[in-house]
């Protein structure tokens, strides 16, 4: 039995939904527009097309797949009106020094037919699994934390050229493509904050220095950082080794 229905979505749904039709060609495209987003907001625990079509009245499998994967919308155009609108709003307004959390989650997925599946880390079940990995930008301003972008990692396995197929790129270089896009729009954070598999990662703290970013990160074990305290400019060399309660501790050795 379907257990949702468009209808009983409240006044709003729609009125946010139409700040997104001048993005979509067709009646159907806004249609199927509405019934993914409801979809998403459903209670269904499970929240790919089948199941989203099971569960609500007047969806049907083929149209909604057909909207997500044939239709010629572009979801960058509506991920930027999206964050148009979040900034138009008081409750939303994008804050100058804002924090940038720079991260990546992986999701388990069975088959492989869906882009960028292959085995490879998923941070939901912490192991080397099937599945698909994104790598995602949030803000957070001391109230409000809100997506900003996200992009598909295409594992090397799932291209038919591996790494030298035009479409691999590394984690940390997708990373710093969304740190650009922030900037581009002029949403500089006050501060970017990163794990340890950015944070070990010298090229890409390079790249964060040369744009003039602060930033805090994790650092993995075994790495030798050296860094200034205070105007005199005394240096310390930091190696971190991790315990066995699998924790971090530091050894420091003035210079």
């Amino acid at each position: 039995m379907k257990e949702t229905t468009l209808e009983a979505m409240p006044p709003c749904f729609d009125k946010w939904c139409q700040r997104f039709d001048d993005l979509l060609k067709t009646k159907a495209q806004k249609k199927e527009f509405r019934n993914y987003l409801g979809g998403l907001l459903g209670e269904s625990e499970r929240k790919n097309v089948f199941q989203m079509a099971r569960d609500t009245v007047e969806v049907t499998y083929h149209k909604l797949h057909h909207f997500l994967t044939d239709a010629p919308w572009s979801s960058d155009k509506i991920n930027e009106r999206r964050l148009s609108v979040m900034n138009q709003c008081s409750q939303t307004k994008i804050s100058r020094g804002f924090s940038l959390i720079v991260d990546d989650s992986g999701h388990r997925k069975s088959g492989n037919f869906t882009a960028g599946v292959g085995r490879q880390y998923i941070g939901e079940v912490a192991k080397t699994d099937n599945g698909n990995v994104v790598v995602t930008t949030h803000l957070y301003d001391g109230k409000k934390s809100l997506p900003l972008d996200i992009e598909l990692y295409q594992h090397a396995k799932s291209l038919p050229l591996g790494k030298k197929d035009p479409k691999f790129k590394k984690k940390p270089s997708i990373a710093l493509d969304l740190i650009n896009r922030s900037l581009d729009k002029d949403y500089r954070p006050g501060i970017v904050l990163i794990d340890s598999s950015y944070g070990n990662n010298t090229s890409f703290l390079k790249e964060l220095e040369n744009k003039k970013l602060k930033y805090i990160g994790g650092i993995a074990k075994n790495r030798k950082t050296e860094n200034c305290l205070g105007s005199n400019h005394r240096s310390r060399n930091i190696t971190t080794r991790r315990s066995k309660k699998n924790s971090y501790r530091h050894e420091c050795t003035m210079l």
